[in-house]
């Protein structure tokens, strides 16, 4: 009997290690794959981080427009930002759904924007988009830099047919709309 539940035992700490490990490799990998796409943004490679987003998304807005709508907010030479700091918050098991796995992965971003060659009445403008859009606590300006410091929480939905490779599409609560011909409803319930 102790042989048997020996065995019993072995065979259920295999497997719920070998769980742990799948669910620790689906993180490493969407991670590395997310991580790459914030640096190309970074490093201002667009038509690089154009390739990491979900392909589907280009039903709803074509490629050449979201390369036109990167290269206008990471290549302004009005509006200077820099992505300062890239943290992952939780990460959710992918679900297989009509073939591809999806996952909701939370990060964090800081942001420095340099709005230094910009007017007073529109730094205004840029004042409030900021604060509406990130929150009061998590925008700060340095007056001495012209430029604020950003603390962005962040969602994007990793999509995978394999696991190894993931694409992205950021997901926030006032594009769910434009979402639903690209991510499943059981997805966009998340948001």
């Amino acid at each position: 009997m102790k042989t048997k539940s020996f065995l019993f035992l072995f065979v259920l700490l295999s497997f719920l290690s070998f769980a742990q490990t799948k669910a620790n490799s689906d993180d490493v990998a969407i991670k590395k794959n997310l991580t790459y796409f914030v640096n190309t943004i970074k490093t201002k490679k667009i038509d690089q981080s154009v390739n990491c987003i979900y392909p589907k998304l280009f039903t709803v807005i074509s490629k050449d427009q979201m390369t036109q709508i990167l290269n206008m907010t990471y290549n302004n030479p009005f509006i200077k930002i820099d992505i300062q700091n890239l943290q992952f918050g939780n990460i959710e098991k992918p679900e297989l759904i009509n073939g591809e796995y999806f996952s909701i992965a939370n990060y964090f971003l800081k942001l420095k924007c340099n709005v230094g060659a910009l007017s007073d009445d529109m730094k205004k403008k840029a004042n409030s988009a900021l604060m509406n859009k990130y929150g009061k606590n998590n925008v700060k300006y340095l007056a001495n830099e012209n430029a604020y410091v950003i603390s962005a929480n962040m969602r994007a939905c990793a999509v995978s047919k394999d696991r190894k490779y993931w694409k992205f599409v950021i997901v926030e609560k006032e594009y769910k709309s434009q979402l639903l011909k690209v991510l499943p409803k059981k997805v966009l319930d998340k948001i």
